[in-house]
């Protein structure tokens, strides 16, 4: 039986490469041959460099040949969401305002983090414009979908990227997550993606939306996302808010398993509405943490919605990106990003100093939860996927993306380490996401609780057989 090179990890693949049973440039085709097939259908790239991939691939084989790889990624087919410059590419994130033109002579640090370890560019992956909301769809690059059922939505904004790589287009990819833009994206398609603690992953420049947005991997297996922390951690003099580079190996203390830590589980945070299949799925998951070891208390870490506090942090973040644009372009824009920038200029100065002092609260809140339990579990989403092109699901008929997602956003506020791990399929055949939250810096403990999830669940990919008809 002939294996599918595209359902290949990256761990995988370098296991081959190190055998010398398969080469970089046979990976790095197969992956641009599924590009060819299926970005029509999923509109995942923006931006594809068949030329760059290929030599690059090449480069890699001949080092592979020497046994001298490059770096812990050499020669692995890799995506970057369209918001990272990326030397010598256009960044355009999903915006018409943007210059094609450049000058694009700068690689953010996680783009140049994977270069040096050996990674094969594949190309760019579409984001909604400026990385504004929870789907993925901009007035540059129209419509992305979900490779579990097309006429649904990846998610967002990092939802080009979980497209690309739940349906074998490159077995790597880098996102942001200034609200859930990681998990979002990784829980509509079955991906596993991790938000590790703000600053962990340098960020140059800084986001438009602060101290909310993160960088991080969003991978098939949580051993892939472990290995691409190895790399993408590594220090970068640009980001004044880094951490302290701490040389962590995140593959070292992956397989420990989860027995005897002190598990939370909250259904719904206190607060937040859950369909009832993903509550029962999710509900299932955390049964599979008992059986593993876990110590599991269901309790409510206590805190009321943070909806406010957060669009008090981030509304300004939007209105700071327009302002920047000159006016005459701005009829190129989303309209939903224009209403939320209009939104961000009439907050006013002591509104934001109230919601500081409130995400301070709430990150001390969380810091004590975390004197008693090692790790929270809830849902990722409240839902399943909907209908794609919509900022809404059709049951909420108005509001905004964050109305929908009050799982992600009170972690960007605290900026701990958060990640989505998928725990089965509704009868729709849609995927539902496990939420693991650790304690600030407890990124290691994070993978490793997905990672003892996933030895006894196993990450399933979609049937591409629907998108091929």
């Amino acid at each position: 039986m002939a294996v599918d090179l595209c359902a290949l990890s990256a761990t995988e693949l370098l296991s081959l490469y190190r055998a010398q049973t398969l080469s970089p440039v046979e990976a790095t085709r197969a992956v641009l041959a599924r590009i060819a097939e299926l970005n029509p259908v999923l509109n995942c790239f923006n931006l594809i460099d068949a030329k760059s991939a290929i030599e690059s691939a090449r480069a890699s084989e001949a080092r592979w040949r020497k046994g001298a790889p490059m770096g812990l990624l050499d020669g692995v087919p890799t995506s970057i969401k369209d918001i990272l410059l990326t030397k010598g590419w256009p960044t355009r994130r999903g915006s018409k305002t943007t210059d094609p033109a450049g000058p694009w002579n700068d690689d953010a640090p996680a783009v140049a983090r994977l270069r040096e370890a050996g990674a094969v560019l594949v190309g760019k992956t579409t984001t909604p414009e400026f990385g504004w909301k929870g789907v993925t769809d901009s007035p540059l690059t129209g419509i992305t979908r979900n490779p579990w059922n097309p006429k649904k939505t990846p998610g967002g904004s990092s939802g080009g990227s979980a497209a690309a790589v739940a349906s074998g287009m490159g077995a790597l990819t880098v996102g942001t997550d200034g609200g859930g833009s990681i998990r979002i994206p990784c829980g509509f398609t079955g991906l596993f993606g991790l938000k590790p603690s703000f600053g962990r992953v340098p960020a140059w420049p800084l986001s438009p939306f602060g101290t909310v947005a993160h960088l991080g991997p969003m991978t098939r297996t949580v051993t892939d996302a472990a290995l691409m922390m190895n790399a993408l951690a590594r220090p970068d003099a640009r980001d004044w808010h880094a951490l302290p580079y701490d040389k962590r190996d995140y593959l070292q203390g992956l397989e420990d398993g989860v027995k005897g830590l002190r598990v939370a589980y909250s259904p719904d945070l206190g607060y937040a509405k859950v369909d009832k299949e993903i509550a029962v799925l999710v509900k299932q998951a955390v049964k599979v943490f008992e059986d593993l070891g876990a110590h599991v208390d269901e309790v409510d870490p206590g805190f009321d919605d943070q909806l406010e506090v957060f669009t008090l942090h981030w509304f300004p973040g939007a209105a700071y990106v327009v302002r920047n644009i000159p006016a005459a372009k701005r009829k190129l824009m989303d309209k939903g990003l224009l209403e939320v920038a209009r939104a961000g200029e009439k907050i006013t100065l002591k509104q934001v100093q109230d919601a500081v002092t409130k995400r301070g609260a709430l990150g001390v809140l969380m810091n004590r939860f975390h004197e008693k339990y090692d790790l929270l579990l809830t849902p990722t989403l409240p839902l399943p996927a909907f209908d794609a092109g919509k900022e809404l699901p059709a049951q909420v008929r108005q509001g905004r993306w964050t109305d929908w997602t009050p799982f992600s956003y009170p972690f960007n506020l605290t900026q701990q380490p958060a990640a989505s791990i998928p725990c089965g399929l509704t009868k729709a055949g849609l995927p539902a996401g496990l939420h693991i939250v650790g304690p600030k810096y407890g990124d290691a403990l994070v993978l490793r609780a997905a990672r003892a999830y996933e030895t006894a669940l196993p990450i399933a990919m979609p049937d591409l057989s629907r998108l091929r008809r």
